[in-house]
């Protein structure tokens, strides 16, 4: 995390992101699986910049990170779903990537959109943890779409016929969390 917010960002408008690979140990990963957060742009007074950190899930913390491609370290223990790409680590980076996007835009300075005391928000994904599709409940992702073929669970098609499970979101106008499927 330190990393990220040393990106220097003059561009208000623009989100940093850092990616680690599956070989760089985080200190504190199983934790939060990733982070977002704002950093002061240099020479530009208060003009900030957002960045988003995600660790690849696929050493440290698989069962936590890369879940539902990975078997859960607590709670029931159904049998994980096949990675859409084929990576469990690249995977679950995805959905944690998808997710701090999301709580980046609608929450980029910590002032934005979010759920409870400020210490401790939930945001706008975070508030739906582990709901893929509809009928999910802890420790079941919830009905989604399975690949014929390769076995692998999706939600949301991507370019060039890629797949992914992409997490649900809050909708504050059902206070509910929307899935795609």
């Amino acid at each position: 995390m330190a990393l990220a917010k040393k990106v220097s960002n003059t561009l208000t408008s623009t989100i940093n992101v850092v990616l680690t690979a599956k070989d760089v140990a985080v200190d504190g990963f199983c934790m939060r699986c990733g982070s977002h957060g704002t950093n002061k742009a240099a020479g530009r007074g208060s003009a900030r910049g957002t960045y988003v950190w995600v660790g690849n899930s696929e050493t440290q913390c698989p069962g936590q990170c890369a879940w539902p491609f990975h078997q859960p370290i607590y709670g029931p223990q159904t049998p994980p779903l096949v990675a859409p790409n084929g990576d469990v680590g690249v995977d679950g980076m995805i959905i944690n990537l998808a997710t701090l996007l999301a709580n980046t835009v609608t929450n980029p300075f910590n002032n934005g959109y979010f759920q409870g005391p400020a210490s401790a928000p939930l945001e706008a994904v975070s508030a739906c943890t582990g709901i893929f599709g509809s009928g999910s409940y802890p420790g079941y992702p919830g009905r989604v779409l399975v690949d014929k073929v390769t076995g692998a669970s999706y939600n949301a098609h991507g370019v060039n016929g890629r797949k992914y499970l992409l997490p649900a979101m809050w909708d504050p106008q059902t206070s509910a969390c929307k899935s795609i499927v």
